[in-house]
């Protein structure tokens, strides 16, 4: 456990010195300040923009369109960020050797995997509570009174699914020893995912669902209890793809 919590130090004051941390940091900080300005000025900027004798009807901006926007830019743009900075997770220690010269002076395989994924965790959480408390604060200023329901829920629903996207490419990192292969497996296995959501018997239980039924939720489209199996498959395809990252890691050859 001692080793576990050394490399984990490790980890993260390495996601500080590659600037890993403070991209992300950067990057929600930015989708979380714009989600409610977007669905504020849109209309506004929509208007400017009429012409004489044609008319477009334009709705007043509520509290929902705000999240809207929030979902729709972090389970889109902030997620491929996530993605594309930690997708070498494993592969540039092992191609530097430095990740070589620990395992030989002791340090487990499996500590090894375990912290890596917490502090991937670590930052997906710290940056994506930034976004969300950002926005918080700024649709409750641009849109008071303005209620919406099961705000908490369908916020974890797409935090969890950051981190079965976490999961996946930390599985794939231990699969392939290049750089691009993780990110490869990662899209395609988001694409096969989102395919498969078309399938109203397979969309109950697919992790996508927890990505794109956000606004739903909000606007009671959607109960939580309908996201319930997806919740449950997300979780124990989690635990065995972190699980099978430790197996796998063990025995392999680096």
């Amino acid at each position: 456990m001692r080793n576990y919590f050394i490399f984990l130090k490790k980890e993260i004051i390495e996601s500080i010195r590659t600037y890993k941390l403070l991209i992300m940091l950067i990057v929600f900080f930015v989708f979380g300040m714009m989600s409610p300005l977007t669905a504020k000025l849109l209309p506004e900027i929509f208007s400017s923009f009429t012409t004489e004798g044609i008319t477009i009807s334009i709705t007043n901006p509520t509290a929902i369109d705000s999240w809207t926007q929030f979902f729709k830019n972090i389970s889109q743009m902030g997620l491929i960020v996530m993605v594309i900075l930690f997708h070498g997770i494993l592969a540039t220690e092992l191609s530097k050797g430095t990740l070589i010269n620990m395992l030989t002076k002791g340090l487990s395989r499996s500590t090894v995997i375990l912290s890596k994924f917490t502090s991937m965790a670590i930052v997906w959480t710290l940056s994506y509570m930034l976004a969300f408390i950002v926005c918080l604060g700024y649709t409750v200023y641009l849109f008071p009174g303005d209620q919406t329901s099961n705000l908490l829920f369908s916020v974890f629903c797409l935090w969890l699914f950051g981190m079965f996207l976490l999961s996946v490419l930390l599985f794939a990192s231990t699969l392939i020893k290049n750089n691009y292969g993780p990110l490869l497996i990662t899209g395609g296995v988001v694409a096969v995912l989102t395919a498969c959501n078309m399938a109203s018997t397979i969309q109950k239980y697919n992790p996508s669902s927890l990505a794109s039924k956000n606004v739903a939720l909000l606007t009671r489209a959607v109960k939580p209890s309908n996201l319930f199996y997806a919740v449950l498959t997300s979780v124990i395809c989690i635990l065995i793809m972190v699980g099978s990252s430790i197996t796998i890691f063990r025995k392999k050859q680096l």
